[in-house]
């Protein structure tokens, strides 16, 4: 039956080791006795592959050999997942993969077209950063949400515009006219604030960077505003009067902001777009690799090449 039970276990890849057990082999036996069992329980050590025992040189060698290959394949490279918004945060992601590659880091992008699950999914530890937002939208997100992701860097700015295909000017809105703006926190203080700049509304505190339109001052031309996720926006575009879209969906859409928005922000907006991750993996060596390539004069030529201001780079 024992010889039967051995047999059994060591088919299922477990290790046997016997020895003579009686009240005067215990471990714990004195005048050696304990240490000859142990002896004998080394000696006849068995596996599948070395069922007459002996099998311990054997078993040190592959666990010895396990430790190096994982030691390897860590010195080889590492992963890091980031989530991105299509463009042109995953489009500038594209470029540095190369350059990652070549340091060893295998770079992973996640593309989302909304601005929740990017955040999340790095809370959750299921990605390791996400490069879609600016800092007042992540300090909204940390206040509503509870959780605590940090900026790690800054890349770019992506001057937000209000776009038309009813009107060509801002003074031809009429009384009454239809505006569209993102219904997320910092994005609708973004587009009011800039309607404010714009002549067309005031704001109760000009500079509120999470204003709603419950924080709207005065509204000369009783403008009536449209709330909707961001990614909706363009979709109204023939619908409403107005539409204050962010550039990253502008541009996803077909619109150029340098040539399409009536308004738009200048070049010393403070809503940079940045990498973000969790406090634990912020320095990690893979994500400074990350910083240094994403603030490098490659992507800096590619950002004023491709998008040709529209997009500009904040190093």
């Amino acid at each position: 039956l024992m010889q039967t039970i051995r047999n059994y276990v060591m088919d299922r890849g477990f290790v046997v080791a016997d020895a003579d057990l009686s009240p005067e082999r215990r471990l714990q036996g004195t005048r050696g006795q304990g240490l000859a069992t142990y002896r004998e329980l080394m000696r006849n050590m068995s596996t599948k592959t070395r069922p007459e025992g002996g099998a311990l040189p054997l078993i040190l060698d592959r666990w010895i050999a396990t430790v190096q290959t994982d030691t390897a394949a860590a010195l080889a490279g590492e992963t890091i997942s980031v989530a991105a918004s299509p463009t042109p945060h995953a489009e500038i992601l594209e470029l540095i993969k190369p350059t990652l590659a070549k340091e060893g880091v295998d770079l992973e992008i996640k593309v989302f077209t909304d601005y929740v699950q990017p955040n999340v999914q790095v809370d959750q530890k299921r990605l390791d950063a996400n490069y879609f937002q600016t800092l007042p939208y992540l300090k909204s997100f940390n206040e509503g949400k509870g959780t605590h992701l940090e900026t790690v860097i800054g890349v770019h700015v992506e001057p937000f515009g209000g776009y038309s295909k009813k009107i060509k000017n801002l003074s031809e809105l009429k009384e009454g006219a239809t505006v569209a703006i993102p219904n997320e926190g910092s994005n609708s203080g973004r587009a009011l604030i800039l309607l404010q700049k714009a002549g067309l509304i005031t704001l109760k505190d000009p500079k509120n960077a999470l204003a709603t339109p419950k924080d709207i001052a005065e509204n000369p031309k009783k403008l009536k505003f449209r709330e909707l996720e961001s990614a909706m926006l363009p979709r109204v575009l023939d619908q409403v009067d107005l539409d204050m879209i962010n550039t990253n969906y502008a541009l996803e859409a077909g619109l150029n902001p340098a040539k399409d928005a009536l308004v738009i922000e200048g070049s010393d907006s403070p809503y940079v777009n940045i990498l973000v991750a969790r406090p634990d993996d912020k320095d990690s060596a893979d994500m400074q690799k990350l910083v240094a390539a994403l603030h490098s004069p490659e992507v800096k030529a590619f950002i004023l090449e491709k998008y040709k201001g529209a997009i500009v780079p904040a190093f």
